[in-house]
């Protein structure tokens, strides 16, 4: 069974969560953990002759230790590039944080150290009409890892959702900040002080801005020690 489990959102939807989790994943590996990772709903998925896939997903697949299906590690694809809730409309599937946590707990009974749960966009991004992705990391109750892109915005962005998380009764267990862009953002510097200092966790890492996603070299940036001496 999975020893420890963190839920991973962001501030917003396209601000590196993926590869964030993949980065914690093969950092773990070169610790000698086993991990797994799942991405309950993922939307923007393509057709393939096996089906259809998302290509965090995938990605999430092939960093983790352990070799399971697609399936397993995305039960629930949907094809349209949208908000899950209205994706899952449209491919008249419905969306529960109850369903959804289930599978998680599927995946917890496998044997490993560290596994992760991807969400979708942010904190609050709808499930239906009266859940929102939030409720799955509440029914797991796990601690989240939240991600913070180095753009114009991000300490409003990353206090309000460090808010959120808290508020909801779940620990913030850590946070990373994410370079989207080749030139820093104005005052990162600066940025970066202030959200060590009121961000509620400790920072986990600092990833460079890359044009091509290199994962082995990024676990150098990486600091697992508040994750997994707990």
């Amino acid at each position: 069974m999975a020893k420890r489990t963190f839920f991973v959102t962001g501030t917003d939807t396209g601000v590196g969560k993926t590869l964030v989790s993949a980065v914690l994943l093969r950092a773990a590996a070169q610790a000698g953990l086993r991990t797994v990772a799942i991405k309950p709903v993922a939307s923007g998925c393509e057709e393939t002759p096996e089906g259809l896939r998302n290509e965090d997903a995938l990605a999430l697949q092939a960093a983790m230790t352990e070799a399971l299906p697609y399936d397993q590690v995305n039960p629930v694809a949907l094809a349209p590039a949208i908000a899950p809730h209205i994706a899952a409309v449209q491919a008249g599937r419905q969306l529960t944080a109850q369903r959804l946590a289930g599978l998680c707990r599927g995946m917890q009974m496998r044997p490993a150290d560290l596994m992760l749960v991807e969400g979708a966009g942010g904190w609050r991004v709808p499930l239906n009409d009266r859940e929102t992705y939030s409720r799955v990391a509440q029914e797991l109750n796990s601690p989240v890892i939240m991600v913070v892109p180095l753009q114009l915005g991000c300490i409003n962005h990353a206090l309000l959702t460090a808010e959120a998380i808290r508020a909801d009764g779940l620990p913030l267990a850590g946070w990373v900040a994410n370079r989207l862009a080749p030139e820093p953002m104005p005052v990162e510097a600066e940025n970066l002080v202030y959200l060590r200092e009121h961000v509620p966790a400790p920072l986990l890492g600092e990833l460079p801005w890359q044009e091509e996603p290199d994962i082995e070299a990024l676990i150098n940036c990486i600091d697992l020690k508040p994750l997994i001496d707990n």
